[in-house]
């Protein structure tokens, strides 16, 4: 007898259609559209395209994770914690450059 064990069809990575791939291109090209003519078009007040842009830029990093990086699979738990882990550690290491220096 072969110790070698076959994988069911139910434990097997299942296989992305390019769709998503396609979606995930175009939808980060027209974010990239979006926020660069806004920038051009220069008439918005600071504050809000900032703000603006900041949710251009988040929407962005959830689909390159989401569908470039297949965070949205089973069995990503451990990479998703160390992104977040890494978030918390650059936040923190912001406020307390920017608490040092206003002090």
């Amino acid at each position: 007898m072969s110790t070698h064990e076959t994988t069911s069809p139910s434990k097997r990575h299942k296989h992305q259609s390019p769709a998503n791939h396609y979606f995930s291109y175009i939808a980060s090209i027209l974010l990239t559209m979006i926020a660069f003519l806004l920038v051009m078009y220069g008439g918005l007040d600071k504050t809000f395209l900032y703000g603006f842009l900041l949710f251009m830029a988040l929407i962005q990093v959830a689909l390159q994770l989401s569908y470039w990086m297949h965070m949205k699979e089973k069995g990503h738990l451990f990479p998703i914690v160390g992104i977040i882990f890494g978030g918390i550690v650059a936040l923190t290491a912001v406020a307390a450059a920017v608490f040092w220096m206003w002090w």
